[in-house]
């Protein structure tokens, strides 16, 4: 879907609604398609709640089979120059396993408008702790679909020794994993955060009942995100649209967004539009007060910003 038919969808979706803001100014940005700003401008202190930083000159966890190239913190610069992002959060990619260091200097580099989530072990000193919930850490990621995380065998001991700091429990894995998971995620002393809409194939999934049970009891957050990840038609992503309304649907104040910029499951040569995603998402979320909501004072609660 190209630019042009993106404004017919939105616009005829959005039917009778003000015209339509576009974000000023074009920037061409590493690792995104198109080079425009999105149609449905992000409202002030937007937070974009998941990207990576990738670097090749900090080493990659044996491990790991997701190695992408550099995606610099001079290159998410440019992707928050055209989308108009304020604050952000840097999520800790299976790449480099339970070396955070590259997140830390990141979040040095970014200073006080950027968040950090973690991958440690249970064993993780409690001294280190502090010290990265002083850098800006506020929770810890489970990677459960790739190797070079830690097992979700962790999960509980962890979560029980982050709980006075305020963290959460970030997860990213597939639809059929979270059923298998259901009685640690069910059983968690803190929130657990889902990342790209928790990878659900359709509301029919056992695994959307699971996650909106959670979300009935304010035990978690979902992050619209990812589309590309678990809807294989491409733009307008069809099967996230009815995932999405029915979240939104369910508990609007625990919805955020994120880009997943630089995008590393995505083919070198088919990266996804980041603006097309943001209008996509602007428009499933309908009323100004729900986008500011989901764009900018949900993430403002759950990374202590």
């Amino acid at each position: 879907m190209n630019r042009g038919e993106a404004v017919q969808v939105i616009s005829g979706v959005s039917a009778g609604a003000a015209p339509l803001a576009r974000h000023a100014g074009a920037h061409q940005v590493k690792w995104s398609s198109g080079v425009e700003g999105p149609i449905i401008s992000l409202p002030e202190g937007a937070v974009d709640c998941h990207h990576h930083i990738y670097d090749a000159r900090y080493p990659v966890d044996p491990r790991a089979t997701l190695r992408p190239a550099d995606a610099l913190a001079s290159d998410y610069r440019n992707l928050q120059a055209r989308l108009g992002i304020a604050r952000h959060v840097i999520v800790q990619p299976s790449t480099y396993g339970t070396d955070n260091r590259l997140l830390l200097g990141s979040l040095e580099e970014f200073g006080h408008a950027s968040r950090g989530i973690a991958v440690v072990r249970d064993d993780v000193p409690e001294a280190d702790l502090k010290s990265m919930h002083g850098a800006g850490v506020r929770g810890v990621r489970f990677n459960l679909s790739y190797p070079g995380g830690v097992p979700v065998e962790m999960m509980r001991p962890l979560a029980r020794r982050i709980a006075d700091l305020g963290w959460h429990v970030q997860v990213v894995a597939g639809a059929d994993r979270i059923v298998a998971c259901s009685d640690v995620l069910n059983n968690l002393p803190v929130p657990v955060v889902f990342d790209h809409m928790g990878q659900i194939p359709s509301i029919s999934h056992p695994a959307f009942a699971i996650v909106a049970k959670l979300l009935d009891r304010r035990s978690a957050w979902v992050k619209l995100s990812g589309l590309y990840t678990f809807v294989k038609s491409g733009p307008p992503y069809a099967g996230a649209a009815e995932l999405a309304r029915a979240y939104i649907g369910l508990n609007p104040d625990r919805l955020v967004w994120g880009s997943d910029w630089p995008h590393p499951t995505a083919p070198e040569n088919a990266k996804p539009d980041d603006a097309l995603m943001i209008d996509l998402i602007s428009d499933w979320l309908g009323s100004e007060g729900v986008r500011k909501a989901v764009f900018a004072d949900n993430p403002v609660k759950l990374y202590d910003f």
